[in-house]
């Protein structure tokens, strides 16, 4: 399968397909080849070989055409690139991705299958979305670009930023991507490799931001329920207070934790109330999403096991339901 995707005007363009000491002897400053990737022929099965193309006219500033690609080993869809992509910078210049077009593969946009209500897997956003898959290193997912100089991963972020925003992604959901990535950054420590205990601060102020809204917003929930727990301090006794201390809740407490994240600071601010305001509506959606992949793991495994299982569940539901109906009937 092959997706085209074209767009006409701003900062990104098509780049040759050459080799990718060629393309970055065209950079000025000279560039530096940044290629951490696979060596060929591992990782991925294809559907349609997409082989590397000609270089393309310039009909159009930016035509990206993607091939569909499966990771043999994860089963996750993947797209490789059929012609390079560069970005022109404000601050770092002219950057290419990626620079092994043969073996080079992304996802799109990295989103949470319950979270592409607010950010979808393509859009305006993708040219950078792709951008930023070539200049970021997560774990099993090589960089891969052409610039002047090796970009660090919290310029990276900046850079996928300020690239959505110049592609005419909403300012918002922009601003919304950045604090998500620049979370990642934090936990993975890759934006300063020399600082071993800035690593291991920055770890912590986030993980013990998102562990004390977890806390408090399900502590909010069993409230609002009326479930035998304490009463949380800034919540009332009744449905419309409890509603609005627990709202004024979600954006202060995570504001003042947001500020222990130091230089990433607006990060926190912005993904520390989205998370605590998300959290009501985000718990029942990982609930079920976590009930559909077991079940499609049992099917998978005994198609007649998950059958009974099926079937005990929804004997269960309908024992219950004329329980509870004879039960309030009898009142």
């Amino acid at each position: 399968m092959k997706l085209t995707v074209e767009q006409v005007g701003g900062p990104f363009y098509n780049e040759s397909n050459a080799p990718p000491e060629q393309v970055a002897a065209t950079v000025d400053p000279p560039a530096e080849v940044v290629d951490c990737a696979a060596a060929p022929g591992v990782g991925t099965e294809t559907e349609d070989v997409p082989g590397v193309q000609p270089d393309l006219p310039a009909a159009l500033d930016l035509e990206i055409k993607l091939a569909r690609c499966v990771n043999p080993s994860t089963g996750r869809e993947e797209f490789r690139l059929q012609q390079r992509i560069a970005y022109n910078d404000p601050e770092l210049g002219r950057i290419v991705v990626p620079a092994d077009l043969a073996n080079w593969t992304t996802d799109l946009t990295s989103v949470p299958p319950f979270l592409t209500w607010l950010v979808p897997k393509t859009g305006a956003h993708l040219p950078a979305a792709i951008l930023h898959d070539g200049m970021v290193l997560n774990k099993n997912e090589p960089c891969s670009y052409i610039a002047a100089r090796k970009i660090r991963r919290d310029e990276a972020d900046c850079v996928f930023r300020d690239a959505m925003l110049a592609t005419g992604t909403p300012r918002i959901r922009a601003w919304l991507v950045w604090a998500a990535v620049t979370a990642a950054t934090m936990h993975h420590g890759q934006w300063n490799p020399d600082a071993t205990w800035q690593k291991g601060y920055y770890r912590l102020a986030l993980w013990s931001t998102l562990a004390v809204i977890t806390v408090l917003g399900v502590w909010s929930i069993l409230d609002v329920l009326d479930v035998s727990v304490p009463r949380v301090p800034w919540m009332g006794d009744h449905l419309g207070p409890e509603l609005l201390g627990g709202l004024a809740g979600s954006i202060v407490i995570p504001l003042m934790f947001g500020t222990m994240w130091g230089r990433f600071r607006t990060a926190g601010w912005i993904i520390g109330p989205l998370a605590a305001i998300l959290l009501v509506s985000v718990l029942p959606i990982v609930f079920v999403g976590a009930f559909y992949l077991l079940a499609e793991k049992l099917q998978q495994f005994h198609r007649g096991l998950a059958r009974a299982v099926a079937v005990l569940i929804i004997s269960a539901a309908v024992a219950a339901f004329v329980a509870f109906l004879v039960v309030d009937c009898s009142f």
